[in-house]
């Protein structure tokens, strides 16, 4: 009776072929053995590797020759649709100029601010529109990068680099500088000419070349 207790409890087994390959498949199934198998990332990389090492690029093959003109060409890729979506840069779109215009916080554009002008000035309101309409000037040459203002930049400031700029229009510059500030700091009431003036400055400055425009490349 106790026999039985004294036999090996791991019997040596003879499995046939396909029994064999089956203990195998599922032993390699296994946690432990799965962790060492390469990724997808590894396997993707790889291919990537060998594709790459089997280019030829003139008398030079393989990397890092191959792949530095894969990424010129990648580059130059995106650059043209950039192009094709956008734009070229600075001929389709005004600088995004915000902050600070002679002594107050003012996010609005250019045409914004010309916009509010001229509804004042509907309303019979020459002071509001003729501080408005001078605002509108500097921040518009502001979005064209051609002259740009400061938090402490003042109206005469203003007037005198703009009119360096753009010597024509000068005087007048300096003209609307001054009913600038007689309305926004003396508290002198606009006037429809006062308006009229700046109006047109705003308008030809709008469309004219700066004096940087005439030097030859």
């Amino acid at each position: 009776m106790i026999l039985p207790l004294l036999l090996p409890l791991d019997v040596p087994v003879d499995p046939d072929a396909p029994e064999a390959r089956d203990w195998l498949i599922t032993e390699l199934s296994k946690a432990p053995y799965q962790a060492a198998q390469p990724t997808l990332f590894d396997r993707l990389a790889k291919a990537v590797s060998d594709w790459l090492g089997s280019l030829h690029l003139g008398s030079a093959e393989g990397p890092p020759t191959v792949g530095i003109a894969v990424v010129v060409a990648l580059v130059a890729g995106a650059l043209v649709v950039a192009f094709l979506l956008f734009g070229l840069p600075r001929l389709n779109r005004r600088s995004r100029v915000t902050g600070s215009l002679f002594g107050e916080d003012d996010a609005r554009t250019a045409a914004r601010i010309r916009q509010d002008a001229e509804r004042a000035a509907a309303a019979g309101d020459y002071s509001t529109a003729v501080v408005e309409m001078f605002r509108a000037i500097a921040r518009g040459l502001a979005e064209r990068t051609i002259v740009t203002t400061t938090p402490g930049t003042t109206a005469r400031d203003f007037a005198a680099r703009t009119g360096s700029t753009f010597p024509a229009l000068a005087d007048r510059l300096v003209e609307s500088a001054a009913a600038f500030d007689a309305v926004r700091y003396l508290d002198r009431t606009g006037t429809a000419d006062q308006y009229a003036a700046i109006a047109s400055l705003e308008k030809d400055l709008r469309t004219a070349k700066s004096a940087l425009d005439a030097v030859p490349a």
